[in-house]
């Protein structure tokens, strides 16, 4: 790395701290997360680049799953268990009002069939760009509408969730006691670890998902008793902060600007359908109201599980949530599709 991109690396991780820093005194939800990410994000749209610490984004997921992954006791897996029937019907949902968002953003964004489903589709930004271009979509397309997608669910749903007021019951880490740094250090390693083996895997966010499970095993087995201190959870959305107002790469909001702005309407749409639904899982679900609400949020999950460990949520339902929904999209996108390409009365260039 030159001189200057050591510089401007520095540069940018200073800004965001202080921006993180900024946004606990005027009381902003997830302020080390939100305060970089909105300062990265208007920066980057008016022609700021920066390069940015290679695997930051993996690494804080690292440190968060395996933070979450720790709270998981048997009597926390029993009741994630019994909502299982909750989770799948939640996916059915989650994934008929991303189908209707693709009716939504065709005419509005003005892009063909193809791109406009796997553009609201409720997956990876990665794998349905790639599957969008396999079947005669734009890719380009697609990653603007997830990237916006994933920066208004980012943006909006915490402030919504800080403003319903709702904190939930789990205890918190800091009465544990102090830092055994030598277990967490071991804990840390066997986190990345676990991530890297799931990567061939079909398994979703390895990163997150890895590091979640080998908390768990650790935690229930007592193996190992671990706490994530507070200050590496603060480094950890700085990383995630950083990463996701770097993505607003200028030059793709320059050329499609009508995809832009429909992408965000979108995105809205997603928003008040999750909260719409929240209302049916919170009171089936016998859950809190905030809790469901992450659950059924449109994807954005380390985010997602991030706000809910920081407000004391239930972290762990809205991970087993998320990672059914992820797992359901990924194996059901293409049926789905297909159906959606039958109504509009078109098919795809390569077929199905």
């Amino acid at each position: 790395m030159s001189p200057r991109s050591l510089a401007l690396l520095c540069l940018t991780y200073v800004l965001a701290s202080v921006a993180g820093y900024l946004a606990t005194l005027v009381g902003m939800p997830l302020p080390w997360m939100l305060g970089p990410f909105f300062l990265l994000a208007a920066a980057s749209v008016l022609g700021y680049v920066s390069p940015i610490i290679p695997m930051g984004r993996e690494l804080g997921q690292v440190a968060i799953g395996l933070a979450v992954g720790m709270r998981f006791t048997p009597a926390v897996l029993l009741a994630t268990a019994t909502l299982v029937p909750h989770m799948m019907i939640s996916t059915l949902y989650v994934i008929a009002y991303t189908f209707l968002a693709a009716f939504l953003i065709k005419p509005l964004a003005r892009i063909d069939n193809v791109s406009a489903f796997f553009a609201t589709a409720a997956g990876g930004v990665a794998d349905m760009a790639s599957v969008s271009r396999e079947y005669g979509g734009d890719p380009g397309s697609v990653a603007i509408v997830h990237a916006m997608r994933v920066a208004l669910v980012v943006a909006v749903v915490p402030f919504l969730v800080f403003f319903l007021g709702e904190h939930g019951s789990m205890p918190a880490e800091t009465a544990a006691g102090p830092v055994n740094y030598l277990t967490l250090a071991l804990a840390l390693v066997l986190a990345y670890l676990v991530a890297v083996a799931l990567k061939p895997t079909p398994l979703p966010n390895p990163w997150l998902v890895g590091p979640i499970l080998t908390g768990m095993v650790l935690g229930v087995s007592e193996i190992l008793v671990v706490q994530v201190p507070p200050l590496l959870i603060i480094v950890a959305q700085i990383m995630l902060g950083t990463w996701l107002g770097c993505q607003f790469k200028r030059s793709l909001l320059v050329r499609l600007p009508r995809v832009t702005f429909s992408a965000m309407a979108a995105a809205l749409f997603m928003i008040l359908c999750a909260a719409l639904g929240a209302v049916v899982l919170s009171y089936f679900g016998d859950l809190p109201y905030a809790t469901s609400f992450l659950a059924l949020a449109p994807a954005a999950v380390t985010e997602m599980v991030l706000t809910a460990k920081v407000m004391n949520l239930d972290a762990e339902i809205v991970t087993a949530f998320h990672v059914m929904r992820i797992a359901l999209v990924s194996s059901t996108v293409l049926l789905v599709f297909k159906l959606y390409m039958r109504m509009k009365g078109s098919h795809s260039g390569s077929g199905i």
